[in-house]
This record gives structure tokens, sequence and C-alpha cells, in this order.
């Protein structure tokens, strides 16, 4: 089976995560500039077997979207533009970034590196990952 690919899209910083060949577990895989997260995908997507890739939606307590859809509408636009044969879902990412940061805090890791959004949004992308990976068993 081919694995797929958990982004945590941001408008400086994206996280992502990759599920494991018999797509059960998601592992964090990094956080890198958004303006260079096509570049990276480019490479990526030829050395990995990406079938699919998951992509976080962010929506408000009102089931609004918030403000960086329309930046994330682009990115998905672009993508499948260029890799039409790879398949995108979404799934509902409301407090992910909250869980991480709790998350940050069961594993000790200090105030100081908490900061680093880096961070932050790779585990956020582990966990859209998992939770969408849980949902299709």
């Amino acid at each position: 089976m081919k694995k797929i690919l958990g982004i945590d899209y941001g408008k400086m910083i994206t996280g992502l995560s990759i599920s494991d060949t018999s797509q059960v577990f998601s592992f964090g895989l990094k956080s890198i500039p958004t303006n260079k997260l096509m570049d990276f995908l480019d490479i990526f997507i030829v050395t990995e077997q990406i079938e699919k890739i998951v992509i976080g939606l962010p929506k408000t307590l009102k089931n609004k979207n918030f403000l960086i859809e329309k930046y994330i509408q682009k990115f998905i636009f672009k993508f499948h533009r260029k890799y039409p044969k790879i398949l995108i879902d979404r799934l509902d990412e409301r407090f992910t970034s909250k869980i991480s940061f709790y998350t940050m805090i069961e594993l000790g890791i200090k105030k100081k590196k908490r900061r680093k959004k880096n961070i932050l949004n790779q585990i956020s992308a582990t966990l859209i990952l998992q939770s969408y990976l849980a949902k299709k068993k």
C-alpha cells in the first residue's frame, strides 16, 4: 500500500506528517516554510509513494472557515494541477493546535522550545493524519 501525507497548512510554516505503508500510524515528518512547500513536495513525492494527502480544514466553533482557508484553496488548486492523480482529502482540524500544545507540555518540552511554531505544526499535522486514519478504519 502507498503512504498518505498529512498537512497542517500555515501562512508561514506548514507542518507535515506521513503514514506508514499499512496506513495505520501517523509520524511527524517536519515543518517547513510554506513558501518552500511545493519545492519540497516536488522532491518528496518522487521519492515516497504518496497516494493521497490530507489537509486540515480550519473551522471556527461556529462552523465558519478561517481566513487561512483561501490560501489553502490556492495551494490545493496548484497541487491538483501539478499532481492530478494524487487524491486530496480534508479533515476538520479544530482544536489540533491546542491538543498539540498540551502534548508538548506532557512530553516535557521546555517553554522556550514550545514557542517554536515548527514543532507545534508538525504535531498538528500528525494529529490531523492520525485522526483521518482512525476514521478510515
